[in-house]
């Protein structure tokens, strides 16, 4: 039975609900990620821009293109699905929750993974937070990882806006940060000594290659929202695994594990502690 296009504005690719299926089974085969059935508008709108950009003239070329030959599209198509939505201290109490929990053993040794980094501001947060935290000499390294390479690009450059980094205050601002003058006007790139406590990485949480362990806090906020409850708990039960003993996670504001209270005990708002037999 041929299927029907969608709806609204006149389109310059024909996409029905069979090409909009086949890339809610792609993505969710590749990155985990659950795609609501009411994107197919954002869908269509990241997507034809790639299509044009490697000259296919429908959806179905392409998708048989991807399926047929994949490769480094296959980053590309992921890159255009993910959603990136960061900002520097976003979901403030988590870094007061973090800052407190490092004051109360100022010589300790910290690993903390932010496992979707996006554009940087995440790690960067959680590397200023230890500094104010323990001084100049704290003893922390951030992993960040993102399933978005063109994401981490921007992070490790770690260039900003003045307008993005506006929030931070003007202290943070002076101490972390080196103002762009000339062409560089209205830009802030983060200090060396600040980046050099960040490591950035391509990283899939439905991927085979978890292979660190003893993580002092990690970072996973706004992730779990795009799995489906299975998908959910394969890879809570791989962060508990990759948490030291008592170790911290921190969620996003939407999302709550209460029903996984054998992995991991409410420790503050939206903040959990990984149980341990």
């Amino acid at each position: 039975m041929q299927t029907a296009p969608f709806s609204g504005a006149e389109r310059d690719v024909a996409f029905d609900t069979a090409d909009f299926q086949r890339v809610r089974n792609l993505i969710r085969a590749k990155a985990g990620i659950d795609l609501h059935p009411g994107k197919q508008n954002m869908v269509y709108g990241r997507l034809s821009r790639r299509l044009r950009e490697t000259r296919h003239e429908s959806f179905r070329s392409y998708l048989d293109a991807l399926e047929r030959t994949g490769g480094a599209e296959w980053q590309e198509f992921i890159n255009c699905l993910t959603t990136n939505l960061t900002s520097f201290f976003r979901e403030s109490h988590h870094f007061d929750i973090l800052a407190t929990e490092m004051r109360r053993d100022p010589g300790a040794s910290w690993r903390i993974w932010s496992c979707a980094s996006s554009t940087g501001e995440e790690p960067y947060s959680v590397a200023m937070t230890a500094v104010e935290a323990l001084g100049a000499q704290a003893r922390i390294a951030v992993d960040a990882s993102d399933i978005d390479t063109s994401v981490l690009a921007t992070a490790q450059e770690g260039i900003y806006t003045l307008d993005n980094a506006a929030a931070l205050g003007e202290a943070r601002l002076r101490r972390f940060f080196l103002r762009g003058s000339g062409p560089h006007a209205g830009k802030a790139r983060v200090k060396p000594e600040l980046r050099r406590l960040v490591t950035f990485r391509p990283f899939n949480l439905l991927g085979s290659a978890w292979d660190t362990k003893g993580y002092d806090a990690v970072f996973c906020r706004n992730v779990m929202i795009y799995f489906d409850r299975p998908t959910q708990r394969q890879v809570l039960q791989r962060l508990h695994a990759t948490l030291r003993p008592g170790g911290l996670l921190f969620a996003g504001h939407s999302e709550n594990f209460s029903e996984h209270r054998d992995l991991f005990q409410l420790a503050g708002k939206t903040v959990y502690r990984r149980v341990d037999a």
